[in-house]
């Protein structure tokens, strides 16, 4: 394993080292575990961990000696989505330039190798995404599930493109448009996740999960995400990068940041705290 630079001294992805100290990649046999901790801001993705996780899922791929990916959080969060933009100490690079590019969304969707997630807790936006981009989602019983992008002022057609596919436009409306909490029972039954499991059953169970999918035939197994992948279909990214650049964005994050509602909700439906 590749020695990991001082959390102090940002660096970009080498070897074993996913270029973020909130991110432990550790290998237990043939897999690779991930785990997202950053419990000191409910494991937020930095835009750093966004491409160290597609950096771990590349990495795997590119490994003779690991047959597979598990993802997972720490304590009562899986991945809430992403950071509010704060300087941080894996700010390595200037992550404008890539974009979208930097995200792992698409990576997961054509990863040779399976992924499975265990989501142990909150998941939501970004961390929502990456769950229904994986091979399997396993969640524990105690696991929520929200997509708050629309009250971030964010037009996420990813989340449009791909939530109708899986759950019908009826389901998603209701999803993006109230954003009400599912529980695990609850996103089970609507097909957003493929298995709950009692908390303390979760890791051995997205285990076996894994090695299960690991065992079926590598090319064939591929050829199958293809067509899953192309069911799913491509989202509309020139206009989400335009909603990303747009001022609903700046608005709905100053908004989260500052725990009050957006100035485009009106005075009179306005509640304390964020939304």
């Amino acid at each position: 394993m590749t020695d990991l630079p001082a959390a102090s001294v940002p660096t970009a992805p080498q070897g074993d080292w996913l270029g973020s100290p909130y991110l432990r990649f550790s290998r237990d046999g043939s897999f690779a575990h991930l785990v997202v901790d950053r419990p000191e801001a409910r494991n937020a993705l930095t835009n750093a961990m966004y491409f160290g996780i597609r950096y771990a899922s590349k990495r795997v791929d590119s490994e003779t000696e690991l047959d597979g990916l598990l993802i997972t959080g720490t304590g009562d969060v899986f991945i809430p989505g992403g950071d509010l933009g704060r300087r941080t100490p894996d700010s390595w690079m200037d992550f404008s330039v890539l974009g979208g590019d930097a995200l792992p969304f698409d990576t997961l969707r054509q990863s040779v190798k399976p992924v499975v997630c265990a989501v142990n807790g909150i998941c939501q936006g970004g961390g929502f995404m990456i769950a229904l981009c994986s091979d399997v989602a396993v969640a524990a019983e105690s696991a929520t599930f929200r997509v708050p992008e629309l009250f971030r002022g964010i037009a996420d057609l990813y989340y449009a493109q791909m939530l109708p596919r899986i759950v019908g436009p009826i389901r998603t409306r209701d999803l993006m448009f109230t954003g009400r909490t599912l529980t695990a029972r609850e996103a089970v039954d609507w097909g957003l996740i493929a298995r709950v499991v009692p908390d303390e059953e979760l890791l051995d169970t997205a285990t076996e999960v894994l090695r299960q999918c690991a065992t079926t035939a590598p090319d064939a197994r591929l050829q199958t995400k293809r067509v899953l992948d192309a069911h799913m279909g491509l989202y509309d990214r020139i206009g989400m990068a335009a909603s990303i650049r747009g001022p609903e964005f700046v608005e709905g994050w100053q908004a989260f940041s500052e725990r009050r509602a957006p100035e485009w909700v009106s005075p009179d439906l306005r509640r304390p705290g964020r939304l």
